[in-house]
């Protein structure tokens, strides 16, 4: 086991950061909750030796993408956010708008567009992190923005 004053920190670190990608990609706060704190559970399980904070933080993102894949994978048309639960979450953010519209598009250029544009990443460190090419990543990241301006447009404006 891991220990516990690591996992705290690297709770304290990365576990907003973390919740913020699986409520984007599960559109479900209960969902997103639980696949951080499944996260965390693999954290402590593997306790991985990594070589910098960067290489930390890549693999909580690419350990919780994984987990959210699998919810998604196991759920069973299953009731998502209702509209007006959508629009609480999003009135509680600066950029309610762009969220509501982010939550709209395909999971694919969700989880690129989050990644980043609010967390920051790379294409290349992105590719890394879901298994794609960096040309993948880029041509997600330009049809997701086509997507995300139509939502924006067509919604909001």
């Amino acid at each position: 086991m891991q220990n516990t004053d690591c996992v705290r920190e690297a709770v304290e670190e990365y576990g907003d950061m973390l919740y913020r990608i699986c409520l984007v990609m599960l559109r479900n706060k209960a969902d997103a909750e639980d696949a951080v704190q499944d996260t965390f559970i693999r954290y402590m399980q593997k306790a991985p030796a990594f070589s910098s904070d960067g290489h930390e933080k890549a693999w909580l993102i690419k350990v919780a993408s994984n987990i959210c894949r699998d919810i998604l994978k196991l759920r069973s048309r299953t009731t998502e956010l209702d509209e007006e639960t959508l629009n609480t979450i999003a009135a509680a953010d600066s950029g309610s708008n762009i969220l509501e519209a982010l939550m709209q598009i395909p999971d694919k250029f969700r989880i690129v567009l989050t990644l980043h544009y609010i967390e920051g990443y790379k294409t290349d460190e992105i590719a890394e992190m879901i298994g794609k090419t960096s040309s993948a990543v880029k041509m997600r990241l330009a049809k997701g923005r086509k997507l995300l301006e139509e939502k924006y447009r067509k919604e909001y404006m």
